[in-house]
């Protein structure tokens, strides 16, 4: 891989890394629900999960929705049917009293597995190895994971601060309340690339 691809694909990692999509508006509202340190194993469930994910996808994944286009239609099924679930949860979350830990975030098990169902997720791996591997080598797909696992964990560092920071405001409930809402209702919104294509 040149020098000037290599650019180009940490530019590409971090523009589809740190916009809004699925894993961004869960982390910030997660951010605001939990605060930092208890959304720490979500942030690093989506860093480490989506790296798995390029490289399953670089090794071959990706030729099965090639071979076989109906997986494609069964996975977006999917994907927006537990979206839906999440924003459910999301928009329905009982707001945090004071010294109280209500509810949990996300495990680093339940984040690493999201990314099979995120839309975004299988679009930044479908294009980031089909734009910036050269050939289809172990060490390219590797050298695009890790730089995507560089990029990905500042960017999703930096919507759980977000978020958190929120929290500052959100003491109220009717406030957290309208915040999950929208964060609810933002997420439903990501679904509009993979429903009008």
């Amino acid at each position: 891989m040149t020098f000037d691809i290599l650019l180009a694909l940490a530019a590409f990692a971090l523009v589809s890394s740190i916009t809004p999509g699925p894993n961004n508006l869960m982390l910030m509202a997660s951010g605001a629900n939990f605060g930092f340190v208890r959304t720490v194993p979500h942030m690093l469930g989506v860093g480490l999960g989506f790296v798995l994910m390029v490289v399953v996808v670089g090794m071959g994944l990706a030729q099965v929705f090639d071979a076989y286009p109906v997986s494609y239609t069964v996975l977006k099924v999917a994907s927006i049917l537990y979206l839906g679930y999440l924003a459910w949860k999301i928009a329905h979350a009982a707001p945090i009293k004071r010294g109280e830990a209500v509810g949990t975030p996300m495990t680093f098990l339940q984040a690493a597995a999201f990314q099979w169902v995120n839309p975004k997720a299988w679009a930044m791996a479908l294009t980031a190895i089909s734009a910036y591997t050269p050939d289809t080598t172990f060490a390219a797909i590797a050298l695009v994971a890790v730089v995507f696992g560089a990029v990905n964990l500042p960017s999703v560092s930096l919507w759980t601060v977000m978020g958190q920071q929120m929290a500052r405001v959100l003491t109220n409930p009717a406030r957290l309340r309208a915040f999950n809402w929208t964060m609810a209702a933002l997420l439903i919104a990501s679904l509009y690339p993979v429903l009008f294509p």
